[in-house]
């Protein structure tokens, strides 16, 4: 497959602002059918900010947070994440990048099941080939409730435990921007909002960017900013 060029375009993007979106599409073909997952989405995110977006199931929402997340790749458009366009990386740099700066957390725990919860945890770090905060681990799993779970497999924990090690995961490396894909879609209530808690607790703490797609209105509530999305379109809320 032949490799996209590079981009020679240069835009100035302020220190604070750690997020920007232009013109993002992605489109799918489906027979003839011509699909706008996302339409021509427009963002910026300032550092530290809690940004939630809601819409109904095939909206486009979490299409647009994997590309966000580099897990996707656009159609067309830029993103700039820190001042760094994430698609002009190579696939090499790309996965490094996204290891050091970018946390995600998904409504599936994606769990390896031979892994104990501290190896799940440990595994950003052991990809990125060494301890960066050696005793961040200790912190985290305290605040997160998993000092006497983690040397557990992920089927001897339970869903809200799961997606507690999953959060841990997602945070060890303390990225600038954390996404969240329905986090709590396969949590009780009580679940639900202990883990929502500890996220905002610590996004308070690390001055955290989270961006978080979920059905949840109350949730959503607590952001700092809300979108909508529908059919592929953004949409402050």
């Amino acid at each position: 497959m032949m490799k996209k060029p590079r981009s020679t375009e240069k835009i100035d993007i302020p220190e604070h602002q750690v997020l920007t979106v232009r013109a993002l599409c992605k489109t799918y073909f489906q027979g003839d059918t011509h699909i706008r997952a996302v339409d021509d989405c427009y963002l910026t995110v300032e550092r530290g900010e809690f940004i939630s977006i809601i819409g109904t199931s095939g909206s486009g929402k979490s299409t647009l947070l994997h590309m966000l997340g580099g897990l996707d790749t656009p159609t067309s458009g830029k993103i700039y994440l820190a001042g760094r366009d994430l698609y002009d990386m190579s696939d090499k740099e790309l996965s490094a990048y996204r290891n050091k700066n970018i946390g995600f957390i998904f409504q599936s725990f994606h769990l390896l099941p031979v892994l104990t919860a501290k190896e799940n945890i440990l595994l950003p770090q052991k990809l990125a080939g060494g301890t960066r905060y050696p005793h961040y681990f200790d912190t985290l799993v305290e605040k997160l409730g998993l000092t006497d779970r983690i040397h557990h497999l992920p089927s001897e924990l339970s869903g809200g435990q799961q997606q507690r090690v999953a959060a841990a995961r997602a945070l060890i490396n303390k990225p600038a921007i954390l996404f969240a894909d329905e986090p709590t879609g396969n949590l009780d209530e009580t679940s639900a909002k202990e883990l929502i808690s500890l996220l905002l607790s610590l996004r308070q703490e690390l001055n955290q960017t989270l961006v978080m797609v979920t059905h949840d209105k109350t949730i959503a509530a607590m952001a700092d900013k809300t979108y909508t999305m529908q059919n592929g379109i953004l949409r402050k809320a």
